[in-house]
C-alpha cells in the first residue's frame, strides 16, 4: 500500500501565556525576551510532539514565535512605521449591516500593521535562527525528520504592510523579494522544508485591488508572480512548498508534473470534527484528478494565522488532525 501522507498549512493555536507576550512585543510594551524565548521553545516542543504522536507526517513549528503569518516581517526588516488603513473585503461591501456587526464584535485581531516608510534593510536574523533551532531540536528529540517553516510571500506582505515609500508598488515588491529571499534560503539551507504562504491574489482581489478592473488586476497579479519566482530562484524544488488558495478543482486530471498537491480536506474555521469516512471520501474525490503519488492530505488553511485568534478550539484542532490521519489511512487502502 502506498501511503497518502498528511500535513497542514502551518499555524497552530498558541498558548494564552505566549499570546499575551507576543502582543506586548507587537505593541512595543515591556516584556522579558528571555521568558519569551523559553516559552516559544517549550511550546514548539509540545506541539511538535503532539503532531507526531497523532501521526501527521510533515509537521511545522506552529508559527509559535509570530504574531501573524505576514506581519511578523515588520520585526525582521527595517523600513516600517506608523499604521496602515484596514480594508474590508469586497464581498462584505454588499452586506453593510453585517460588516458593521463584525467591526463591533471585537473578534478582529488588533495587531499592528505599519506601512513601508523607508528603504527596506535586514534588521533581525536571530529570530529566524531561533525558529530553525527550535524546530530542528524538537524534531531530533522525537526522531522525526520531516518538518517545515512558514514564510510570507512578497505579495502577501504588500497586502498587510502597504507601500508608502517606494516610487510604486512594483519597486516595493522587488525590494521585498530580495529581502525575503534571504529568509527562504536560510530555511532550506538547514534541511527544512520552506512553506511560502501566498494567498496573495485572493486577498489582493478582495481587499487591496477590489476597485480596479479585471485587466488592471491581472497586470498586478503577473508582477506578484514574477517577484515570487525571483525570490525562490535557485531554491531546491524538493525543499519548497506553497500554500495557495486552490479551491475545489474539477478540471482535467493532473499528471506528469514534478509537484505534490495537498488539498485541504479538513476545515480550519469550524469546530465540527470531520468524520474519518468524510475525510476519506474527500481524498478519494481528489484522487480522481491527482495521481496518488502526488497527493497529500492537508488542512484548508492555518488554524491560528493570528496569535490569540482562531475559530477552532485548541483541543478540537488536534481531534481534527486525528480524523485527517485516520481518513488518509482509509483512503490509502481504498485507492
Amino acid at each position: 500500500m502506498d501511503k497518502i501522507k498528511t500535513t497542514h498549512v502551518g499555524s497552530l493555536p498558541r498558548s494564552k501565556k505566549l499570546s499575551e507576550i507576543l502582543f506586548k512585543k507587537d505593541k512595543n510594551e515591556l516584556f522579558d525576551q528571555g521568558e519569551l524565548d523559553k516559552i516559544i521553545e517549550e511550546d514548539v516542543n509540545k506541539i511538535v510532539k503532539k503532531q507526531i504522536d497523532i501521526g501527521i507526517d510533515i509537521i511545522s513549528d506552529g508559527e509559535m514565535s509570530k504574531i501573524s503569518y505576514a506581519t511578523y516581517v515588520k520585526d525582521r526588516l527595517h523600513g516600517f512605521s506608523g499604521e496602515s488603513e484596514r480594508r474590508a473585503p469586497k464581498d462584505l461591501d454588499d452586506f453593510p449591516s453585517y460588516k458593521e456587526k463584525i467591526a463591533k464584535s471585537g473578534g478582529t485581531p488588533t495587531y499592528t500593521r505599519p506601512c513601508c516608510t523607508a528603504d527596506l534593510k535586514i534588521k533581525d536574523t536571530k529570530s529566524l535562527t531561533k525558529d530553525i533551532s527550535n524546530l530542528k531540536s524538537a524534531l531530533k528529540k522525537n526522531n522525526h525528520s520531516q518538518g517545515f517553516i512558514n514564510s510570507a510571500s512578497p505579495g502577501v506582505i504588500t497586502n498587510f504592510l502597504p507601500n508608502k515609500f517606494y516610487k510604486n508598488d512594483d519597486d516595493y515588491l522587488e525590494a521585498l523579494s530580495k529581502m525575503m529571499k534571504t529568509e527562504y534560503d536560510e530555511i532550506t539551507k538547514n534541511d527544512l522544508l520552506l512553506q511560502i504562504d501566498c494567498p496573495d491574489l485572493a486577498l489582493a482581489r478582495h481587499m487591496t485591488f477590489k476597485n480596479v478592473s479585471d485587466e488592471e488586476f491581472l497586470v498586478r497579479a503577473e508582477k506578484q508572480i514574477e517577484c515570487l519566482n525571483e525570490a525562490i530562484k535557485d531554491i531546491d524544488a524538493s525543499k519548497l512548498r506553497m500554500h495557495i488558495c486552490w479551491g475545489n478543482y474539477e478540471g482535467p486530471h493532473i499528471h506528469d508534473i514534478d509537484k505534490v498537491i495537498a488539498p485541504g480536506v479538513i476545515d480550519s474555521t469550524s469546530n465540527f470534527v470531520e468524520h474519518e469516512e468524510l475525510v476519506k471520501n474527500r481524498i478519494i474525490q481528489y484522487s480522481k484528478v491527482i495521481d496518488k503519488d502526488q497527493l497529500m492530505a492537508g488542512s484548508d488553511c492555518g488554524f491560528s494565522t493570528f496569535a490569540g485568534f482562531g475559530n477552532v478550539d485548541e483541543n478540537i484542532v488536534y481531534k481534527k488532525f486525528e480524523s485527517l490521519v485516520a481518513g488518509a489511512e482509509l483512503a490509502s487502502n481504498a485507492i
